[in-house]
């Protein structure tokens, strides 16, 4: 039997190939206030403004490419059963091969209603040709087409089933992620005591907790390869 291997990525993941990320040195939060492009109360303040931020973020995601780090992470199906929990809304994961996604922020190129935005009924995806919603666009329930993310003030449905697959870790490996953002982060609070947890962040990371894990300080890419080295020689 293939040994459980749970992955938790963050914007770290895709920067390699192109994607701002939020919290860095000229991320997207020094460009916009997060309250008004990543709240729910700046969704009821100005949909028009968060509707054109991400039609924006949307229209990138054609020109970018799953990095190696991505590529690798998916290889690796063939060697382990893996989950990949992922705080990213792009598709770069799929892209790159892997067929197990709990996206626990929601899907950049998914659309919903503004009303019941999670009700599977109205939560369809935009083809590639057609990525731009308009206000005016409305969902099925005759509500306002909204971006399938999850914003703060909002729940996370899907961090039930994230805890579910993280109990059942044999290895948990943590990728580009600063461990800031909850319930994300809490996540690994239900790793097993026995599961060895691997890091990977280029810069240095401060995790409350006196659990122990192995911090590959290195990009997702290369780190991804010191990763594979690592759990090759514990095996």
């Amino acid at each position: 039997m293939k040994k459980k291997l749970i992955v938790l990525t963050g914007a770290g993941m895709s920067a390699e190939s192109g994607i701002s990320t939020f919290r860095d040195n000229n991320g997207l939060w020094e460009q916009y206030k997060v309250e008004d492009v990543a709240s729910i109360e700046g969704w009821y303040r100005n949909p028009e403004l968060m509707t054109r931020f991400y039609n924006e973020r949307r229209m990138q995601l054609p020109h970018v490419e799953p990095n190696e780090g991505h590529r690798i992470l998916a290889e690796l199906e063939k060697d382990f059963d893996i989950t990949v929990i992922t705080q990213n809304v792009d598709n770069l994961h799929e892209r790159a091969g892997s067929s197990h996604i709990i996206h626990l922020h929601g899907e950049l190129m998914k659309v919903t209603s503004s009303d019941s935005p999670n009700d599977p009924r109205y939560i369809r995806t935009l083809p590639e040709d057609n990525l731009e919603i308009k206000m005016g666009d409305k969902a099925e329930d005759g509500s306002q087409l909204r971006p399938f993310i999850v914003w703060f003030g909002e729940s996370v449905p899907e961090i039930e089933p994230a805890i579910m697959e993280t109990t059942k870790a044999d290895i948990y490996l943590v990728i580009g992620t600063s461990l800031n953002v909850y319930p994300a982060a809490g996540l690994l609070n239900y790793v097993p005591e026995d599961t060895p947890i691997y890091l990977i962040d280029p810069k240095p990371v401060q995790w409350n907790s006196l659990r122990r894990f192995t911090h590959i300080q290195k990009g997702a890419s290369e780190g991804m390869k010191e990763f594979i080295e690592k759990i090759n020689q514990d095996v």
